[in-house]
């Protein structure tokens, strides 16, 4: 349960404006908190178009968070590899990795679920069983799954360690005076929006470590593709450090342009991004293992396009 205390300076704020500001939350967020009347003003329950008074007391009291287990279903999966340890697996554009708001089927894990008979790691519990590290849901590419708490925890070290190998293919507009570029900038919530983030020197207070590595594999009309080799692995790394420098991924509607033609004209449900490649030491023997996934056909449809040009 939060309190906030109004100020003379949210006189004649919305009341879902209000807690945007003063708590954080988005404005959707808070809408739904009012409109689930988990919102009290001066111990009352708020209206949705309250207008904040000087002196007002508000009080959100967070709804019971919903209980949801993994549930194993049939979906198909483009599995690169697998044995006792291990599933390395390529995720389509447009699939969730794991259970979460919005998105409690139809995501890897419930097919991962189904396929392994449920033999996957606990480490991280009945909603991300075997989830090592993450894939944004319009990315698509390659990730290695752990089916055994060892497994997990092998490949986790390696994470944290920065030793894992992990290379994607990118097309973003416009070109770049630059063959190769390193961004190291921290990355961290956006305050106005908590469903983004940003990179740079105003989150360093409460921003994390973030580097990656950009080399020009092809220029195009108008269009460069980019190789990107991730040292760290913060949530949106590629897509926020190249919108740090001006740069944007093609189709991708949090972070791109709001007028992305060859998208829209191509019909893509997501941006131009690729794990290519991923390479760590294997939990079980020691030896060092890569794996690579093609491009998707709609990623290679448009670099002919544009090759044509």
């Amino acid at each position: 349960m939060d309190r906030i205390k109004a100020e003379a300076v949210d006189c004649g704020k919305r009341l879902d404006v209000f807690l945007s500001e003063r708590a954080g939350f988005t404005r959707s967020a808070a809408q739904k908190l009012l409109e689930n009347g988990c919102v009290a003003v001066n111990e009352k329950i708020a209206a949705k178009n309250y207008k904040i008074k000087e002196s007002d007391e508000v009080r959100v009291e967070m709804p019971e968070p919903r209980v949801v287990n993994a549930e194993p279903q049939n979906i198909p999966l483009d599995i690169v590899y697998e044995d006792e340890d291990i599933i390395v697996v390529n995720k389509p554009q447009g699939m969730v990795v794991h259970p979460a708001a919005g998105n409690f089927d139809g995501t890897l894990v419930n097919a991962l679920m189904f396929h392994t008979k449920g033999n996957l790691s606990a480490m991280n519990g009945v909603i991300r069983p075997g989830i090592v590290h993450r894939i944004d849901k319009d990315t698509s590419g390659i990730l290695v799954v752990a089916k055994t708490n060892a497994a997990h925890l092998s490949l986790a070290e390696q994470i944290k360690a920065h030793t894992v190998t992990r290379e994607y293919i990118c097309l973003i507009h416009g070109g770049t005076n630059w063959d190769e570029l390193t961004v190291d900038k921290p990355i961290g919530r956006d305050t106005k929006d908590r469903k983004r983030m940003i990179a740079g020197a105003s989150v360093l207070k409460d921003g994390r470590d973030a580097v990656t590595h950009f080399s020009v594999k092809q220029r195009y009309q108008g269009y460069t593709l980019l190789g990107c080799r991730l040292e760290t692995g913060r949530t949106h790394q590629i897509r926020v450090h190249l919108k740090s420098i001006g740069k944007h991924i093609v189709g991708d509607p949090v972070y791109g342009l709001k007028e992305d033609r060859i998208a829209k004209s191509a019909g893509l449900c997501g941006q131009l991004l690729h794990a290519q490649k991923l390479g760590f030491i294997h939990p079980a023997t020691g030896k060092y293992v890569e794996f690579t996934s093609a491009l998707p056909d709609y990623f290679l449809c448009i670099l002919d396009k544009l090759q044509a040009l």
